[in-house]
């Protein structure tokens, strides 16, 4: 399955990432585990639960445009993570709009 991952932080920052096999889904979770615990992610919800969505939305926003600019390796696990975890061919992480698309 080929894989589409968009991640955009507004109109002029926008990182694309093509490939064709991503993460097993336990070690998706984990690392998106591990980078929202590193980089302090904090999400408010009513249930106090934290879904999948939040978890990716919060590590992009956290990590910022930077990182997915100057970390390609970091970048390239974040969409292959994302992509496992989500299990869909395009998939589009709006970090303004902190909206995930498919």
């Amino acid at each position: 399955m080929q894989h589409h991952v968009i991640v955009s932080f507004g109109k002029d920052s926008e990182f694309e990432f093509k490939f064709s096999s991503g993460a097993p889904s336990d070690v998706a979770r984990k690392w998106f585990d591990h980078e929202f615990t590193v980089l302090e992610c904090d999400v408010a919800t009513p249930t106090g639960k934290i879904l999948a969505v939040d978890r990716i939305l919060s590590v992009a926003r956290y990590a910022g445009a930077a990182r997915f600019r100057d970390q390609h390796t970091w970048a390239d696990q974040f969409a292959k993570n994302t992509a496992a975890l989500l299990g869909r061919e395009l998939i589009r992480v709006d970090v303004e709009h902190y909206s995930i698309g498919y």
